[in-house]
């Protein structure tokens, strides 16, 4: 079955204030898993705790901070393990951070590892 992996961007701003979702967050999470196409999920620090690796020449260069100044960091994401684009479209829909951010649904090419365990948990992005 294809997997997608869903994207979860949002503005920096747009996450103060956030916090009552939770019960949707838990209500989505629980219901992707009942439904048995949660691969596995993750909330992602800060955008200002990356560190952006670029090599020039065979030296690594190392910057702090996100890539690009944007309005919107990536968040963290969700694979989902779903028939077709039209279904895993379906469940983005459904995302609370679509109303105030956007999820991008890409279809994974080839194989995806995970680690024994891990997969499925399903990460609220607000807590």
């Amino acid at each position: 079955m294809p997997q997608f992996m869903l994207l979860l961007y949002r503005s920096e701003a747009a996450a103060a204030g956030r916090s009552t979702e939770a019960s949707l967050w838990a209500e989505l999470n629980e219901g992707l898993r009942e439904a048995g196409v949660l691969t596995g999920s993750g909330r992602l620090h800060p955008a200002e705790m990356a560190t952006t690796v670029r090599v020039h020449d065979g030296l690594a260069e190392l910057t702090d901070g996100p890539f690009a100044v944007t309005k919107e960091v990536l968040a963290g994401f969700y694979l989902l393990e779903c028939a077709d684009l039209d279904e895993a479209l379906s469940y983005a829909a459904r995302f609370p951070l679509a109303r105030y951010g956007s999820v991008e649904v890409r279809p994974v090419a080839g194989e995806v590892t995970s680690s024994p365990g891990r997969a499925g948990r399903g990460l609220a992005l607000e807590a």
